[in-house]
């Protein structure tokens, strides 16, 4: 009991708890951040060609209980970087840009990826509370100034963070690809065998061939997942 008292006073860090958390995993350009979007319902990552997430992104979404006054105004949704302290971003843009330039400034300007993440509070009166995770896209050709294993590299940081038995795997796949070939579901199925944690996310459908195998995978039949298809 004095332990805990001890702890409640000095207050816990996010690294002592592990709290449950969606993860998101996809190869390069499947639509990842799209996906991440639309849950937040706010547009704030980094678009481009190739590799653009290059290090963790931890997204902790926070339901307000009403709206915030900063600077004078009145705002229903705001954001907040850690390495920001107490300064509040109400534009979107500023927030990407951050984003860009944080990762620059830990990752180099030339496509390198760090392990080290970034972490990012949202604050609205317009969605869930909820941990999300974006990770860099699974790859096999290293680009810039990449080491040549960086599929290797990716992979370990993507599986330490699906490894972890709070997390539910959101594994984005394109349409436009066979299912059988998704990099995503096949790590998942190697961490999550059961299915139990995974839900499946289908996108760019619209490029999908109109064929018997499309359609099992709309309906959800060719794919082992206990938590469904998006």
């Amino acid at each position: 009991k004095q332990w805990y008292q001890r702890r409640v006073r000095a207050g816990v860090s996010s690294k002592e708890i592990d709290l449950p958390q969606i993860v998101v995993v996809g190869s390069q350009s499947t639509g990842k951040s799209s996906v991440l979007e639309n849950i937040a319902k706010q547009n704030f990552l980094p678009r481009g060609m190739g590799i653009v997430t290059r290090r963790p992104l931890v997204l902790q979404m926070i339901q307000a209980p009403s709206k915030k006054i900063i600077n004078g105004t009145s705002h229903d949704t705001w954001a907040q970087f850690l390495h920001k302290g107490d300064l509040f971003y109400t534009d979107m843009d500023a927030v990407q840009k951050e984003i860009v330039d944080d990762t620059n400034r830990i990752c180099g300007t030339n496509k390198g990826i760090k392990d080290d993440p970034i972490h990012l509070k949202l604050y609205s009166t317009k969605i869930p509370s909820l941990t999300l995770v974006d990770l860099p896209g699974l790859t096999k050709i290293p680009v810039g100034d990449q080491p040549r294993d960086i599929d290797q590299r990716i992979e370990r940081q993507v599986r330490s963070y699906i490894v972890k038995e709070n997390s539910i795997i959101l594994a984005v796949s394109a349409g436009n690809v066979d299912i059988a070939n998704s990099d995503s579901l096949k790590l998942a199925k190697e961490v999550d065998p059961t299915g139990s944690r995974t839900i499946a996310v289908i996108t760019k459908c619209d490029l999908m061939e109109n064929s018997d195998e499309s359609i099992a995978v709309l309906n959800g039949t060719s794919v082992d997942v206990k938590l469904g298809l998006i």
